[in-house]
């Protein structure tokens, strides 16, 4: 116990005497997890029992919030960090709470609904970078360009993976308590707690009250079976969250999702929807009657047989039938979600939808669809102030695709010149569009016979 407690006050000087070295603000990576909890709950109390005129710098306890967070994780993320809000300005101390999250082009449903992008695997994590990584990188890069320098307190503790121990020693700086940043120049990692057990850290939070107000026994009960959490990922070598407590409802990167699962099994019966949806977003993740034969860019790759003759086109994003297929089920889950817990659970937001049906309409969505999918099963109007109507009728489009048809050009090619001609209408400079338009004409899928192989 003597031990423990040493371990505890030396940690804590350790971090009085690091924060007060120089004007550097700090960065904590909170995920809600018992790691980051104990983070922040160390430097909080550290800072607490500084005299005032030595809380000198700012310090920023960042979490990151996918928009596909697990809703019990999340809700409670949200009422902690408005918690340690509240305490923090009520005591005076120089630390305030932001969530950080995936620019609306970037969210898991625009990029996997909008652009086609397939369900997320363990050799094609598009999830990580997009809805993790640059988030956080772009709020301490935000405060590098403000302050000069900045250190980020992170909750990582060695012998958690071989590949993490790995990480954390090919950055250390012998002799120095601050390791650099994997990514980031002008930005340095500090780890109170690299030296601390499991037991250790739950020692920490079920002996000392949260200074805040939490219950951490609270905390323990959301792990129940689980001694996994999902780290503030700040790299790649940060393992995927499926299988923790802490990760997205609807990752697939595992074939079973075990967080979920538990919390159904303890009793969150109303999850269920979310976990056969999830299932089934990793069934069809393969199905190449929902995949395109070519990629994003047009370009088509081929996956090669055991024999030089045997290879098949390999698959590209999603069709836009099979997206329609998948905004639909998903509307269809948060209604059942909605009438399950009596209020409303966006699992979209509509700022997201709007953007797919953006991208929809450039990749020939002629029907202008997501409104009508949105109004078909939601019930109601996507959006009062949607009054853009489609760039054609049903009968133009009708007549456009015969003519396509006789003269043999793919409508798709006549629609992407179409749209790009929208985009660049009005404009007195229309810089660029001729380099689109070569773009567009010299895309591969257009000069190869996908069922042979050979480019035409």
């Amino acid at each position: 116990m003597a031990n423990f407690q040493e371990k505890i006050m030396t940690t804590m000087e350790e971090i009085k005497k690091l924060y007060k070295a120089d004007k550097r603000p700090w960065v904590i990576g909170y995920s809600g997890g018992k790691d980051s909890t104990t983070v922040v709950q160390l430097v909080f109390n550290s800072i607490k029992d500084l005299p005032k005129d030595e809380r000198h710098k700012h310090i920023y306890v960042i979490s990151s919030d996918t928009l596909i967070e697990n809703p019990l994780i999340i809700k409670y993320i949200n009422t902690t960090l408005k918690k340690i809000n509240e305490k923090a300005l009520e005591l005076g101390l120089p630390i305030s709470t932001h969530k950080v999250k995936p620019e609306i082009n970037k969210t898991f449903w625009v990029t996997l609904i909008g652009k086609g992008y397939p369900s997320p695997r363990q050799k094609f994590r598009w999830c990580t970078d997009k809805l993790k990584i640059e988030p956080v990188n772009k709020f301490v890069l935000d405060k590098v360009n403000k302050y000069g320098e900045v250190i980020m307190v992170l909750g990582v503790r060695l012998n958690e993976s071989a590949s993490r121990d790995q990480v954390l020693n090919s950055h250390r700086v012998e002799g120095k308590i601050l390791r650099t940043h994997s990514s980031l120049n002008k930005a340095y990692v500090y780890a109170p707690i690299e030296q601390f057990t499991t037991d250790d850290v739950w020692e920490y939070l079920l002996k000392y009250e949260s200074p805040w107000g939490n219950d951490n026994n609270e905390l323990l009960a959301l792990y129940e079976n689980s001694s996994g959490e999902c780290p503030l990922v700040i790299d790649r070598s940060t393992p995927s969250c499926g299988n923790s407590r802490f990760g997205c409802w609807v990752c697939t990167v595992v074939n079973e999702d075990k967080t979920l699962k538990g919390f159904i099994e303890s009793g969150e019966k109303w999850l269920k929807p979310l976990l056969r949806f999830r299932n089934w977003l990793l069934e069809i993740r393969n199905d190449s009657e929902m995949r395109e034969k070519k990629r994003r860019d047009g370009s088509v790759y081929w996956i090669q047989g055991e024999n030089e003759k045997d290879k098949r086109p390999g698959l590209g994003p999603f069709t836009l039938e099979a997206r329609k297929k998948i905004l639909r089920r998903l509307l269809q889950t948060q209604k059942k979600i909605d009438s399950l817990i009596g209020k409303h659970y966006p699992l979209i937001l509509k700022e997201e939808l709007l953007k797919i049906r953006e991208l929809w309409i450039e990749d020939g969505d002629w029907k202008d669809s997501v409104p009508t999918i949105y109004e078909e099963e939601i019930g109601e109007p996507i959006i009062s102030e949607l009054t853009e109507q489609p760039i054609f009728t049903t009968q133009e489009i009708s007549v456009l695709s015969s003519l396509c048809l006789e003269e043999e050009i793919p409508f798709e090619l006549i629609w992407k010149l179409i749209i790009l001609e929208s985009k660049f209408y009005g404009f007195k400079y229309r810089y660029g569009i001729l380099d689109e338009i070569d773009k567009i004409l010299h895309e591969e899928w257009l000069h190869t016979n996908i069922e042979s192989g050979v480019i035409e």
